[in-house]
């Protein structure tokens, strides 16, 4: 039920708060009142938030609060409004059916909705862990990276989390390529294990939304009760703000046998200028084409074509060992996504065949010796991003 409020509170300061729940308000939706953002005032300042019945935001800030209530507003259009206002003191009262707000000489009257069908909003589980927000940003960008946007697969939209005590180990895929990482965290009890299926779009977005710079651990909360995920919600909360979102009900393929254990070869080549020169040889080929790689000696030279836009080829220095030549092609949007979440200056190839899928690692400090085999073992190493490759004629 709503009531009137009345308070006064710095544009900087609401524009961030508005901003942050309306990102995640829906634009299409049979249930207009979704796309509204609560607005709570009382004597502890203001809490903003907004639910869909999939995810949910809270965040709370400092306010003069002269009258508390509970109101909503539509969420974007506030927040587009808040953003264009002066930097200064912003008057915000209501009087039933209209919120206006004031700040030196602009002036805006909003309608207000009404929150008779408004959902009851989620609370956050019990904490679970805890880990620090440069890494948990670090490893949801590299995994997401693989992550499916086929809603008709819900099983590949998802990022695949296990946890067994302070390890845990992120996995997606969209059954053209994988990416997985390994990390560590706090538990909030030893021994703790879930395996948990996050909505890869929810959880990118919220871990770019956390601010990396602070030491403050983002606090994980997952489930409630004895079952870790027996409710189904996944939450995260630091500093003022915490949002939950719904875990996908499917079950992730096992992708363990995917992963090679040895390769026939190996290249190393510098990520910069391979991200460069791929993207030059891909400006004649046709959206999503692939792009050749031949490796011979100490060089690598890519090839594409197009249609009707003609062929480009660059050649580049490589350190390629094993085979004395491959001949392997990519989709070449999922080479670029790959080599741009690797995260250091090297990249480190494995292959087995041309029709086998390779491996992406980060480049280890010390390379990967060949085995009285022949064959090159997988390194150690915290994250794995492995490609399919595109069949060549013939």
């Amino acid at each position: 039920m709503e009531t009137n409020v009345s308070f006064r509170v710095h544009k900087d300061e609401l524009a961030d708060a508005v901003s942050w729940v309306a990102r995640s308000l829906p634009t299409k939706t049979t249930q207009p009142v979704l796309r509204a953002v609560v607005i709570t005032a009382d004597d502890n300042g203001l809490e903003f938030a907004g639910f869909d019945y999939e995810v949910s935001s809270r965040v709370r800030i400092g306010a003069e609060v002269n009258e508390p209530g509970r109101v909503a507003v539509a969420g974007k259009l506030l927040s587009d409004i808040v953003g264009t206002m002066p930097s200064d003191a912003i008057e915000v009262t209501t009087d039933g059916k209209v919120m206006t707000l004031k700040a030196r000489s602009s002036r805006f009257e909003l309608p207000l909705v009404p929150l008779d069908d408004y959902p009851q909003l989620p609370t956050l589980p019990e904490v679970t862990g805890k880990i620090s927000p440069a890494a948990l940003t670090g490893a949801v960008t590299q995994v997401a990276a693989a992550a499916g946007r086929d809603d008709t697969l819900p099983m590949l939209t998802g990022i695949h989390v296990e946890i067994e005590g302070e390890n845990v180990k992120l996995t997606a895929t969209d059954r053209f390529r994988l990416a997985q990482r390994h990390l560590t965290w706090e538990p909030a009890a030893p021994g703790v294990q879930a395996d948990l299926l996050i909505p890869a779009k929810t959880l990118l977005d919220n871990a770019r939304t956390l601010d990396t710079s602070l030491d403050e651990p983002v606090e994980i909360a997952v489930g409630a009760g004895d079952n870790i995920g027996g409710d189904g919600l996944f939450g995260l909360h630091t500093g003022n703000r915490e949002t939950t979102t719904r875990m996908l009900d499917a079950d992730f393929p096992n992708v363990a046998p995917l992963l090679p254990k040895t390769h026939t070869s190996i290249a190393s080549i510098e990520v910069a200028p391979l991200l460069e020169a791929i993207r030059r040889v891909s400006l004649v080929a046709d959206r999503n084409a692939q792009i050749r790689m031949q490796f011979r000696g100490d060089e690598l030279t890519l090839f594409s074509s197009g249609a009707d836009s003609g062929a480009a080829q660059e050649t580049m220095h490589a350190d390629f060992s094993g085979a004395d030549e491959l001949l392997i092609a990519f989709n070449a949007g999922y080479l670029r996504e790959g080599l741009a979440v690797i995260g250091t200056d090297h990249v480190l190839f494995g292959f087995t065949e041309a029709s086998r899928p390779a491996i992406m690692v980060p480049q280890p400090e010390q390379m990967p010796e060949q085995g009285a085999d022949g064959a090159f073992p997988t390194p150690q190493t915290h994250f794995t991003y492995l490609l399919m490759p595109v069949r060549l004629p013939g």
